[in-house]
């Protein structure tokens, strides 16, 4: 099992949910109104009057065989829209119940 934490621009929040949907992944744990700024060429999101922009952000458990599909789309989806923002990172998970 992994654990997927997926950060991206807030009005992207239903092309991303849509795209776990088509990837048969239905739990996950979303924080909306998350601040940031991106390590590379992202904008400040900070929900203030010069940075309104806001992004949200996903915990998703993940068997170990859906994660490279799932990671490789999200990569496609943001290289199709820059302005997404988005950044995904995985963890293994050593137990759960």
């Amino acid at each position: 099992m992994k654990a997927m934490f997926i950060v991206y621009n807030q009005a992207y929040n239903e092309e991303v949910i849509d795209l776990l949907v088509a990837h048969g992944q239905r739990g996950f744990t979303r924080w909306e109104n998350v601040e940031g700024k991106g390590g590379f060429n992202g904008f400040p999101r900070f929900g203030n009057h010069a940075w309104p922009e806001l992004n949200h952000a996903l915990l998703v458990m993940a068997e170990d065989d859906k994660v490279a599909p799932l990671l490789a789309d999200l990569e496609k989806k943001d290289k199709e829209a820059p302005d997404l923002g988005l950044r995904a990172f995985v963890w293994g998970i050593e137990s759960s119940y």
